[in-house]
């Protein structure tokens, strides 16, 4: 690597061509790749005074990453699992790198030898039955918006997906002409799942996606669910919508419907009905698209219901059911009885 363009030639390989077609991962992981890149080379600008035209993969070693991520926390006041997911982007660009080029190879070690940071467990936020009905309440289902913002909440309940599997929807990945009527969503990996959808469910999409003309086979491919221009959601925007129903539900019972809740809330609010039902791990697994069923098992501890009837379930009595009375050797009892004098 003698050329001065060898870090841009590097990491347009990387992330152009190594992880869409040899790692065949999901745009989205591409796309927060990018943005790591991105600030790292404003990082590399700004308080470096490297310009990109004089970017060299020769700079690049472990005291400038580790400087790079200190500086995302102090400077951009990014959280410890913020810092981590940056660090796992550059780590997989250095593999890279150290494949295309292994006389790279202490500098890559150097780096990838960066430890990631301890972060906390954080507690999952979720409804019960009730929290979820009353959530579901609040949307003004007279009004067009309305009504698309509680099929909207009410599909990303029942399907458990994440937020950009909402925003990823169009209206060929709806099946509900015949049964089993179900969604396909597209997952993190690049994978496909397929969801059931209750009947009630699909009444509901079905008389929004006819108001919306989504049934035309001509709209097949446009977003399930659009912002005032057309166009898909964003992030925000969806977030902004549970924001604004969750202010609604927590005025009219706190208790319920806490103030704050995510989008991932509702995700976790599926999650553990179906644990509360007495789903299988295995199935909850698949239900939400988890590599690994030790993934699932953070809501069977999370859960102090599930504990609960667990413990009681394997519970077993073990004394006796009547208890004998002292029978022979009065003289024995005399003694016992001066002993615990």
């Amino acid at each position: 690597m003698k050329h001065i363009n060898d870090f841009v030639r590097l990491l347009s390989g990387f992330l152009n061509h190594y992880l869409p077609n040899e790692k065949g991962v999901s745009a989205n992981t591409i796309k927060s790749y990018s943005y790591t890149f991105i600030l790292f080379i404003k990082y590399l600008h700004d308080y470096r005074k490297v310009p990109v035209t004089s970017l060299s993969f020769n700079l690049i070693n472990k005291d400038l990453v580790v400087d790079f991520l200190d500086w995302i926390q102090e400077k951009r006041a990014c959280c410890d699992a913020t810092r981590n997911q940056r660090l796992a982007a550059i780590s997989s660009f250095i593999k890279y790198a150290e494949y295309m080029n292994p006389s790279h190879l202490f500098d890559c070690h150097q780096i990838l030898s960066i430890p990631v940071k301890k972060t906390e467990s954080k507690v999952l936020n979720y409804l019960n039955i009730d929290g979820m009905k009353l959530l579901l309440q609040q949307p003004d289902t007279q009004k067009t918006k309305g009504f698309r913002d509680l099929a909207l909440l009410s599909l990303m309940y029942e399907s458990a997906a994440r937020v950009q599997e909402i925003i990823d929807l169009t209206p060929a990945s709806i099946f509900i002409t015949n049964k089993p009527y179900r969604v396909i969503l597209h997952g993190k990996g690049n994978k496909y799942r397929s969801i059931p959808l209750p009947d009630k469910q699909v009444t509901l999409l079905r008389q929004y996606m006819n108001q919306s003309s989504l049934l035309n086979r001509e709209n097949t491919q446009k977003p399930l669910f659009q912002n005032y221009q057309g166009q898909k959601m964003t992030r925000n925007g969806i977030n902004n919508i549970l924001v604004k129903y969750v202010k609604m539900a927590n005025r009219e019972n706190p208790l319920l419907v806490p103030g704050h809740l995510s989008c991932h809330s509702i995700r976790h609010t599926k999650a553990m009905h179906l644990l509360e039902a007495k789903v299988e791990l295995m199935h909850i697994r698949d239900f939400l698209g988890h590599k690994s069923v030790l993934t699932t098992e953070i809501y069977a501890r999370m859960n102090p219901k599930f504990t609960f009837e667990a413990v009681k379930n394997a519970y077993k009595n073990i004394t006796s059911e009547t208890i004998p009375a002292w029978k022979g050797n009065s003289e024995l009892m005399v003694m016992l009885q001066n002993l615990a004098k």
